[in-house]
């Protein structure tokens, strides 16, 4: 039953999140006028999450081991860094005109970002079901905004929109190769499963920190900045209400 909960869940955080990206293509203007506000609930999400569910369960877990959850939680923010640092240094690295070697960068990276997110799913099902939804639910929310600009990045390449949709699509179901693999491996990796909660508190706290609320910074627009503002703490809201409903405290 677990690994259904896992396909299921898996597929809603990723491929369906591809909904940000056709978003774009069939209304440009909008997904980019929104993009910022999904950015804003995408950040509280993943730092409600990381904050209210994967670290208290993380240290919980880790009681009798004596796993540090604060340096695996570290490590997570680590490792995420020089994966993106890798990434920009390739990047910029480039000659004008290479338009081949700036999509293999787009394609790997959001692979191994949505491999990732497979892994964190499935180990937060493996926990406990209530984990695992909420997991689900911040890989979904802060997809979708990514999705936006991947999709926006390979248009700016000149590759077409159906083949951008393709390529996306593949490279989501990354993700639930990574859950399945981690269900599969799941008895070798049952004493390591709060290193893995750990290490993904990192990736969320990473990404909402490093990414997406730069990202709301550099807007410009005044007439909009409490609005954004508001959907982050709405996102973290959500999260805290979600919690608390899964687990009966409300």
């Amino acid at each position: 039953m677990i690994l259904v909960y896992i396909l299921i869940f898996t597929f809603l955080g990723s491929v369906v999140s591809l909904i940000g990206g056709i978003l774009l293509l069939i209304k440009e203007k909008f997904a980019i006028k929104i993009s910022h506000f999904l950015a804003s609930f995408a950040a509280g999400t993943l730092l409600g999450t990381a904050f209210f569910d994967l670290l208290p369960e993380a240290k919980e877990a880790a009681a009798e081991s004596g796993i540090n959850v604060f340096f695996w939680t570290l490590a997570g923010i680590l490792m995420f860094f020089l994966l993106e640092r890798f990434i920009h240094h390739h990047d910029h690295g480039r000659h004008p005109g290479e338009k081949k070697s700036l999509m293999s960068l787009i394609v790997i990276g959001d692979t191994v970002h949505n491999f990732i997110d497979g892994i964190a799913i499935a180990a937060t099902f493996l926990i406990n079901v209530p984990l695992g939804i909420v997991t689900s639910l911040a890989v979904a929310a802060h997809e979708i905004p990514q999705e936006i600009g991947d999709f926006g990045l390979m248009l700016q390449q000149g590759i077409t929109k159906n083949r951008v949709l393709l390529i996306n699509f593949y490279s989501a179901l990354a993700a639930i190769a990574g859950a399945v693999l981690t269900y599969l491996v799941k008895d070798s990796i049952q004493d390591l499963l709060p290193v893995v909660m750990s290490l993904t508190s990192g990736f969320f706290i990473y990404i909402a920190a490093a990414n997406l609320i730069p990202e709301i910074h550099n807007n410009d627009n005044k007439k909009v900045a409490f609005w954004e503002t508001a959907v982050l703490m709405l996102g973290v809201l959500v999260i805290y209400v979600t919690i608390s409903l899964l687990e009966g405290r409300v």
